[in-house]
């Protein structure tokens, strides 16, 4: 028998044969016989993606460790996915992940990848560089023990994810971890969510203040509730939908203050029913649910779905599975007992006041294990697979702030566990703090990245954890997530400090930079975002976050959160404080600005401009996108001050005056009336392709037609908010319009 037979006798029959018609599709797109398309949708929900493709190199310093690759350009990457290694996402459903499994993945990341597993936001598995013929047998070999890539990636029902001390919490209404597990096993394949027109994630929180589920932003999200009714408790859930991040995001509006347990899987289908009727499905930039829902309103989205209910034929899977939920436990390795007071190994201390968590079960503690930026070798997978058999058994999780904790341990062995964590590089305190930075993978691995996000995130880790121990006690609870572009994958918009990358032309050259975000709300499910208050030097960056710690821990009030504290100075101290930060010394002054972080290269590589008088030149477009600039920021002001129409037409003003920048560069007479900016702006540069480009910047072009073509007649928050988002948007897209025509001008 072949092992291929062998692990097909140990994996599902519907996985093994899903596996059989992927084969089938390479084999069918290497022939010409299908569609490329077609074929990508396909490959997407198996979970393999293109990456960006810059010989194995990582900017956070890190080099591919077993692989070499042909040069190739930063901007420019193979024409196929033949022609590249690629990534595999591993679905991990609400982070629950054996030591077997780990094993697994240890091997596949040394025989396939570069020997790093990343974990993500949604805590998956990533695997970088993988050549695509080598994806089948991969998926094999993750099937074999209880793993699918199946629907990781493309349109459809991503990874569930879930609070990781869920069941051990002091504050949770019930464990939500068999019901994620449920959802997931129905909605997997299912016949009711393969027609989305975009991605819908899902979570599940045990309770409503911590972070741990972060329902707020998500597609759709279960709040564990418990009620009395008829006299008797019983467990529900609170539903939240219309929830993301993204480039405009949105907070998760309720649809159901209590949904019964037995009522929880038919009310996601029936959601997903009405989200594959109606959902947007020929402009993605518009497709998600959160689109659907603002457009129909909470009401009558819930009006739908409870229709839908109605009509759903009965599906016996929708309660099967509750029998056993009250048996359901996850058992500790060994019996908990409490920690003597005898001496302590060095550090472990420190390490114990950020990293464990005591249980609500007396005698044991769960322990964070703090991976930086998201990354272990194959090495430290396989040794803390042999720890968690040693110590807990099989309760492993991962988490959303893209680290791994290790359920039931017992108090008494946490010096041990301490001990042996250190010995394979993964016992670092700061678990949770602002040392523990979030960072999506940017200009490392993704097409869509504009800066080094985890370049950045790399260098403010360092910094950090150099002077942690002379932190004030409040500036170490702090969050800081970097993104590499608008699309929010790091989570930038719901932490106390978040920067997502962009970029500037000086002169001749284009500057990596990072627009801050202030102000975001981690607690409470995500329960706020941050909004972004001017774009620095991605070189200035540092210097930033130690002025605005240092500011907060001199002013804030006693007990002030920094997101309180930001809202009471008030967002035009705020970027008072990033005026002389935006300035970029010309290339001869200093080159390091026109690097980015973890890469010595040029961010550019256009020719030096020439200088007039020892001072640069600025072209009319980038004095005017400045201007566009100013009056989103002011737009902003005005939101505060809950004067909304007057926002809302400072915003829309300032889209206006970004495609005035554009249009003037072909013809300066274009004048101040709305109607004709629009109209040139159409014939110029949307007609022509020239605003289009990889970072949508068409989808942008219509967040302006848009506003042009209806006036509100209802200002609120929200809407005043979500055209503010849009606005920054247009704007960064005018930016990344403009840098593209001057580099054709000059090449």
């Amino acid at each position: 028998m072949s092992w291929k037979e062998t692990l097909a006798d140990q994996m599902p029959a519907d996985w093994a044969r899903e596996i059989e018609v992927f084969e089938a599709q390479m084999e069918l797109r290497r022939e010409g016989k299908l569609d490329e398309k077609i074929f990508a949708e396909s490959r997407l929900r198996r979970g393999v993606y293109g990456q960006r493709y810059d010989n194995g190199h990582r900017h956070d310093g890190v080099e591919s460790q077993t692989l070499n690759f042909p040069a190739a350009p930063l901007t420019k990457g193979p024409e196929t996915m033949w022609d590249a290694p690629g990534m595999v996402r591993i679905k991990i459903p609400y982070g629950g992940v054996t030591p077997d499994q780990m094993d697994v993945m240890a091997d596949l990341a040394e025989e396939y990848s570069d020997e790093i597993l990343h974990v993500t936001t949604r805590q998956d598995f990533q695997l970088h560089f993988v050549h695509i013929e080598d994806t089948p047998d991969l998926m094999r070999r993750l099937a074999a023990v209880g793993i699918t890539t199946r629907e990781a990636c493309g349109n459809s029902v991503r990874n569930i994810t879930a609070c990781p001390i869920a069941g051990v919490c002091h504050d949770e209404s019930f464990d939500v971890t068999p019901y994620a597990s449920a959802t997931m096993k129905y909605l997997l394949g299912h016949p009711d969510v393969q027609d989305f027109g975009r991605k819908f994630k899902v979570a599940f929180s045990g309770c409503q203040q911590h972070a741990c589920g972060l329902v707020a932003m998500h597609d759709m999200g279960a709040i564990a509730v418990k009620k009395t009714v008829d006299g008797v408790q019983k467990r529900g859930f609170s539903l939240h939908v219309g929830g993301g991040l993204g480039a405009v995001p949105h907070q998760a509006k309720v649809m159901e203050e209590f949904v019964p347990e037995e009522e929880l899987l038919p009310m996601f289908q029936a959601v997903s029913r009405v989200y594959a009727r109606l959902g947007e499905k020929k402009n993605r930039g518009r497709a998600r649910i959160k689109f659907l829902i603002a457009k129909l309103g909470i009401e009558e989205f819930q009006k739908l779905v409870r229709e839908e209910r109605k009509v759903l034929p009965h599906d016996d899977r929708w309660t099967s599975y509750l029998k056993d939920v009250p048996s359901y436990r996850e058992d500790a390795a060994k019996e908990g007992s409490s920690l003597n007071g005898a001496g302590h190994p060095e550090g472990f201390d420190d390490w114990s006041h950020t990293n464990v968590y005591h249980q609500r079960q007396k005698g044991y503690a769960v322990v964070s294990i703090t991976l930086p930026l998201g990354d272990m070798t194959s090495f430290q997978a396989r040794e803390l697979a042999k720890i968690t058999r040693r110590y807990v058994g099989e309760a492993l999780r991962t988490t959303v702030e893209q680290n791994m904790v290790m359920r039931w341990v017992s108090e008494a062995d946490l010096p041990a566990v301490y001990l042996e964590l250190k010995r394979i590089g993964l016992g670092q305190a700061g678990a949770e703090s602002i040392v523990d930075l979030t960072a999506c993978p940017g200009t490392d691995t993704c097409k869509l990245g504009i800066a080094s996000s985890r370049g950045l995130a790399g260098e403010l880790r360092g910094r950090l954890l150099a002077k942690r121990a002379q932190l004030d006690p409040a500036v170490q609870k702090l969050r800081i997530k970097v993104s590499g572009c608008f699309n929010s994958c790091g989570q930038h918009h719901i932490s106390d400090i978040g920067f997502y990358g962009n970029s500037r032309s000086v002169g001749s050259y284009k500057v990596p930079h990072f627009q801050v975000i202030l102000g975001g709300q981690w607690v409470e499910n995500g329960g706020a975002y941050g909004l972004a208050i001017g774009a620095i030097p991605s070189k200035r960056v540092p210097e930033f976050v130690d002025r605005i710690t240092e500011r907060f821990v001199r002013d804030k009030l006693p007990e002030e959160s920094f997101q309180d504290f930001t809202r009471r100075i008030g967002k035009l101290e705020l970027r008072g404080m990033l005026d002389d930060l935006m300035k970029v010394p010309a290339y001869e002054q200093d080159k390091s600005f026109y690097s980015d972080w973890g890469d010595p290269r040029e961010f550019t590589m256009g020719d030096m401009g020439a200088g007039e008088c020892a001072g640069e030149i600025v072209s009319l477009v980038q004095v005017e996108l400045a201007a566009a600039e100013r009056e989103v920021f002011e737009a902003q002001l005005e939101m505060e001050k809950e004067n909304y129409p007057l926002a809302d037409e400072r915003a829309y003003h300032s889209m206006l005056q970004a495609a005035k920048a554009l249009v003037k560069v072909q013809f300066l007479d274009v004048g101040e009336d709305p109607a004709s900016i629009v109209s040139e702006f159409k014939t110029r540069y949307i007609e022509t392709q020239l605003f289009n480009d990889r970072f949508a910047g068409g989808k942008f072009a219509n967040y302006l037609f848009q506003r042009f073509e209806t006036t509100p007649v209802k200002f609120t928050r929200d809407s005043v908010r979500q055209l503010i988002e849009e606005a920054q948007l247009f704007i960064e897209a005018a930016y990344a319009c403009q840098l593209r025509l001057s580099e054709k001008k000059t090449a």
